[in-house]
């Protein structure tokens, strides 16, 4: 029998599993800004099952590419489909199954962080007794148990991290969106975030997350799209993107054409005897 593409637009043959769908689908993803063109129409698809990073220097059009791709910013031209879904002629289904930690997340601060949940859990349309069920749950894996009945207005940088991050996962999204998710993050915090993430990953959920330390994105992701200017400059597994270069580091610089300055004598007075 020849082979046969699917309705999610994977291909079957017979005794082989389908291929999934990518997690992302962007087609000729265009936004600016006054004069200023923040994505300079990119084509990318995220494989399905995977821990994504999508790194690039500040400016580069992380945080835009992840705002439209989840629906919070209209692109000025170009498709999107997340899960199989076009994000703009389907955004109910297309936010049914995502989770979103967003870069400046804002919280509803006069709640406690069990009421946030709860709000958010039945926001979602999840039976009470489910949401209870897993937000005691997410508390305690996150390390929050001891302050969910503390407002979220008191809470820390961490602290506020990971309960954005537990709102995110409580409806168990298919693709989560992270956009710097250990920014300003103690260790501490950090490796609790980074153990609930790579648990979700292997259950076969996808996980997306910008950043622009390399160290992080080396020791977390198996699948980089490197970004700059707005435009993507190389994309594939950890292994492909590094290439020949000694580190994910060494190889981003170079693919982003960035190289030490020479400060000549400009900074002649920096530093020395006072």
């Amino acid at each position: 029998m020849p082979d046969q593409a699917d309705s999610a637009g994977g291909t079957e043959t017979a005794g082989v599993a389908p291929t999934p769908p990518p997690a992302v689908r962007v087609e000729g993803l265009w936004k600016r800004f006054g004069e200023q063109v923040a994505v300079a129409g990119i084509d990318l698809e995220l494989p399905a099952g995977k821990f994504i990073g999508l790194v690039g220097p500040n400016g580069a059009g992380k945080t835009t590419t992840l705002s439209m791709v989840t629906g919070l910013l209209r692109p000025d031209m170009g498709r999107i489909e997340v899960a199989g879904h076009d994000v703009w002629r389907d955004p109910v289904e297309v936010k049914s199954r995502i989770g979103v930690l967003p870069e400046g997340l804002r919280l509803f601060e006069r709640l406690s962080g069990r009421e946030l949940l709860a709000y958010n859990g039945r926001l979602r349309g999840l039976p009470g007794a489910e949401v209870d069920k897993r937000a005691t749950q997410l508390l305690d894996v996150l390390d929050l148990a001891g302050a969910q009945h503390k407002l979220v207005v008191d809470y820390s940088t961490g602290m506020r991290k990971k309960i954005g991050l537990a709102s995110a996962l409580l409806h168990n999204p298919e693709v989560l969106f992270l956009d710097e998710p250990f920014e300003g993050v103690d260790p501490v915090s950090a490796q609790t975030i980074r153990g609930v993430l790579e648990r979700y990953t292997r259950s076969g959920a996808t996980v997306v997350f910008s950043s622009h330390v390399m160290e992080l994105v080396e020791s977390l992701c198996d699948w980089v799209a490197v970004m700059a200017a707005g435009r993507i400059r190389a994309r594939g597994t950890l292994t492909e993107v590094r290439g020949e270069a000694a580190s994910l580091q060494d190889a981003f610089l170079e693919l982003v054409g960035a190289g030490v300055r020479d400060t000549g004598d400009s900074l002649d007075w920096l530093g020395g005897a006072r």
